[in-house]
């Protein structure tokens, strides 16, 4: 069984021919699905600077196992580690605002009673621009002193929400 997995997946080899990348990333493929499973549904669904980052590790350390780079099995094992600390992370910052405020930061007031707070847009490099788009994107309104508050969200979305006596 060993000398067949060696083959097929080019074990030891220094080379790897076109259909061991192949077999070996349709198993990367599968195992990747499995991962994730055992990870949680945030970890692609969210876009926390926290989700994005694993997506980038996880991505490169399941490339190596393909190319052969790296060791195959320890490769997916590496894997599965990381999307394992993903939500060891993810439930201490659920438990935890400290440790949540931490690893995914903690939300920016852009606008408060229709005044701009400009010392935090300039910080977080938000334009009047990019707080009009997303005024008119959700929030359907035009004039920055229609605005109870908009907030940089911890995923970089900007959150707006519309003074009560706005249409």
């Amino acid at each position: 069984m060993q000398e067949f997995l060696d083959t097929v997946l080019g074990l030891g080899d220094d080379s790897l021919n076109w259909w061991q990348m192949s077999i070996r990333a349709v198993l990367v493929f599968a195992a990747a699905l499995l991962i994730v499973r055992v990870g949680n549904q945030r970890i692609f669904g969210k876009n926390t600077a926290f989700d994005i980052i694993l997506g980038i590790i996880y991505g490169s350390v399941l490339s190596r196992a393909i190319t052969g780079n790296a060791p195959f099995f320890p490769t997916i094992v590496a894997a599965l580690v990381l999307v394992l600390l993903h939500r060891l992370f993810a439930i201490l910052a659920y438990h935890t605002s400290f440790f949540g405020n931490v690893i995914k930061g903690r939300p920016k007031m852009l606008v408060k009673d229709g005044e701009l707070q400009e010392d935090v847009m300039e910080t977080n490099s938000v334009t009047r621009h990019d707080l009009e788009e997303a005024m008119r994107i959700k929030g359907g309104i035009d004039d920055i002193k229609d605005v109870e508050r908009a907030c940089l969200e911890r995923s970089g979305d900007i959150s707006i929400i519309v003074k009560k006596d706005t249409k």
